[in-house]
């Protein structure tokens, strides 16, 4: 799959991507616990699009490493498809 064949609400993406940039991560407290966010613009060869990481993934990932989402998911925000690995899905630094 690449970037330009994802549509906003889909589920069960598997692509790979190249991180560009990573914005400045927030901390947020939901439900008693705290966690960490930060927007980030993946591409490949057919386009780009926001990609969120969550807590231990923002850790996890610099601009410039490539990665694999499995079992990824599209959202919209403000008119903006925005990818992430959902609830169910998971990512993996790709190995060059």
């Amino acid at each position: 799959m690449q970037i330009s064949d994802i549509q906003s609400g889909q589920g069960k993406i598997d692509v790979i991507v190249t991180i560009e940039s990573i914005e400045e991560p927030k901390e947020f407290n939901k439900f008693g616990n705290t966690g960490k966010v930060a927007k980030a613009k993946a591409k490949d060869d057919s386009g780009e699009i926001t990609f969120t990481l969550w807590n231990e993934q923002v850790d996890l990932v610099k601009e410039g490493n490539k990665v694999h989402i499995i079992n990824g998911w599209c959202s919209e925000y403000q008119g903006e498809k925005q990818l992430s690995t959902g609830k169910f899905g998971r990512l993996e630094l790709v190995k060059e």
